[in-house]
């Protein structure tokens, strides 16, 4: 159940459509309940403590600022600073979570940094309403195969989570060919923010 409100959440995600985001928030609550029972304590705030609300933050957004009167939102072409502002922050992020995560007794300490490096890279990417969250989402569910194929190592029922992520780095894909797709017809359009 929770990949597929996961992979339900990309679909719409994917068509620029603020639904994806509000599954988002439903998906986030509930993988942050599995990775606690695997000690993913990483995951786990990562989810819950960042995933979820960005995710509502998202909504705020998106909901401010659609495409002309649709439901899709109105994609956003970053700057210089932006970039460098965002990559700053999200070094910031990481160092300060490797500690929190390394106090914590996280399993797999170096790939669940990695990983809220890339979550925190992708949600924020989410908010800004960049065609490059995908990208970064797609490095997060790379990293987050790594870390459940070694979970299902130790414990096979953990194997549905490897298949999630197989399905989400799909479907992330498609999440950047869609938007950068909306991000040239917009363009056309002459929308440009």
């Amino acid at each position: 159940m929770v990949s597929l409100v996961g992979f339900t959440a990309l679909i719409f995600t994917a068509k620029g459509l603020v639904l994806g985001q509000i599954l988002i928030v439903i998906f986030a609550t509930l993988y942050g309940i599995i990775s606690y029972r695997f000690a993913y304590y990483g995951e786990m705030i990562t989810y819950l403590g960042m995933s979820a609300p960005v995710a509502i933050v998202a909504i705020a957004f998106w909901l401010r600022h659609p495409y002309k009167k649709s439901k899709q939102v109105a994609v956003h072409r970053m700057r210089g600073k932006e970039w460098a502002l965002l990559s700053l922050l999200t070094v910031i992020v990481t160092v300060l979570f490797y500690f929190v995560l390394r106090a914590l007794g996280t399993a797999s300490l170096i790939v669940s940094t990695v990983s809220v490096a890339t979550s925190f890279f992708a949600a924020s990417l989410t908010v800004l309403r960049s065609p490059f969250y995908a990208l970064a989402y797609t490095a997060n569910d790379a990293v987050l195969i790594v870390l459940w194929i070694a979970a299902s190592m130790k414990d096979i029922s953990s194997l549905p989570m490897v298949i999630c992520f197989v399905m989400f780095l799909a479907n992330d894909l498609y999440g950047l060919y869609s938007w950068l797709r909306m991000q040239k017809e917009q363009a056309e359009d002459g929308l440009t923010t």
